[in-house]
């Protein structure tokens, strides 16, 4: 991630949810740092592509400079790059002809927001879709053939409403509202209690054969996690082959990873999936902007810690509980309990980058003593290794 446009912009993400609740594309927000700088539209496609593929997954570039936004559309971008077009440059009459060439050379465009005048049907066949704000999703005006996105949820019931009401999807998923509290009698997913345990019987170092049996009991699991630590991801040069081998390639100490890692994958709640999708890259994030700062050990607990950071949505427990069941770090656990310690800075720009705020983010990369430019490499090896793991 060499790359000289990073150190001129801002980046925040977000995941594209569709009706059923999973990942449809990832939304890269980029903010110029300076209104006056002049950012290189073709190197920041380049960044895009080595984290997104021609023929890889999707992603929606929110670009928050109309100059930008231009020059991104004059250079073509590929395929799988859909480019959102605000409603006001949408029906400037000065945009029309950069926006039908950018149509006749194949750029999907999205347009966010509602114009406040009826747009030419030459303008209006350039966008496959619009995104609204939820308030605006029944307001007349625009009339394509597919349903809108909806943005600016803040909870989970206006994210059900929105979609009852016929939103083909959400950009962001909310984390504003309070986490629910599972009934007593129900207890842990029995898949995720299984991970739990075994997380134990890690941390205490108990005999390979006593681990062992542990994840016999639940065959997916231990597929899935011979699949992880066997991904591009890993970076293991010897395919690991069974849970026994795991042990002697990586110690009792990195195998805690990858079992916080299965542990927040493994529900099969369909609503956990973006929840999921946030606590791996929160891991990812964190454990790159670590990777100048600390030895293996830290950066393990970093990547814990940002993978264990919405545990308590998915276990339906307040955090201060969870730490008393799943052994973690001090520095885990003063982060997620208490919001203190030496890791919340690392959580803290990792939340920045989720909320697409340049002011936010770089307040946090202050406070962690990192430039803006080191967030944004963090932020797209990250990006580029959650890809290699789903």
């Amino acid at each position: 991630m060499d790359h000289a446009v990073l150190g001129q912009v801002a980046l925040g993400y977000s995941p594209l949810i569709d009706a059923q609740r999973a990942v449809a594309a990832t939304r890269l927000t980029v903010f110029p740092q300076r209104p006056d700088a002049r950012v290189d539209a073709a190197d920041l496609l380049q960044a895009v592509a080595e984290v997104w593929p021609a023929g890889g997954g999707r992603v929606l570039l929110n670009i928050a400079s109309e100059p930008l936004l231009a020059a991104v559309l004059a250079a073509r971008p590929a395929a799988n790059v859909v480019v959102e077009v605000p409603a006001f440059m949408a029906a400037d009459d000065a945009h029309a002809e950069l926006l039908q060439a950018a149509q006749r050379a194949g750029t999907a465009m999205l347009i966010k927001g509602r114009p406040v005048r009826e747009l030419a049907p030459a303008v209006l066949a350039c966008f496959q879709q619009a995104i609204v704000e939820g308030e605006e999703q029944h307001e007349p005006g625009l009339r394509m053939a597919q349903r809108p996105l909806v943005a600016g949820m803040r909870t989970q019931a206006m994210v059900n409403a929105a979609l009852k009401a016929g939103a083909a999807g959400t950009l962001g998923w909310p984390f504003d509202d309070a986490p629910e509290t599972a009934d007593a009698k129900a207890g842990t997913q029995p898949d995720l209690a299984t991970i739990v345990e075994l997380i134990r019987r890690v941390d205490q170092q108990e005999p390979v054969e006593r681990l062992e049996a542990s994840l016999k009991l639940d065959p997916a699991l231990a597929f899935k996690l011979m699949r992880y630590i066997n991904s591009p991801a890993f970076g293991l040069r010897v395919e690991i082959g069974s849970f026994r081998h795991a042990i002697m390639m990586l110690g009792y100490q990195r195998l805690k990873r990858w079992l916080a890692l299965l542990l927040v994958s493994a529900s099969k709640d369909h609503d956990m999936r973006p929840v999921m999708f946030a606590a791996v890259r929160r891991g990812l994030l964190m454990e790159e902007l670590a990777r100048r700062q600390g030895d293996d050990e830290m950066r393990s607990e970093i990547f814990i810690c940002g993978v264990f950071s919405l545990l308590d949505r998915m276990m339906k427990q307040p955090f201060d509980a969870l730490m008393r069941t799943i052994p973690v770090p001090e520095g885990v656990s003063q982060a997620l309990a208490h919001g203190t310690g030496p890791y919340q800075p690392y959580l803290e720009v990792a939340l920045a980058v989720e909320q697409e705020s340049l002011f936010d983010l770089r307040d946090a990369a202050e406070r962690l003593m990192v430039s803006v430019e080191v967030a944004n490499r963090a932020t797209l090896v990250a990006l580029a290794a959650a890809q290699q793991l789903d």
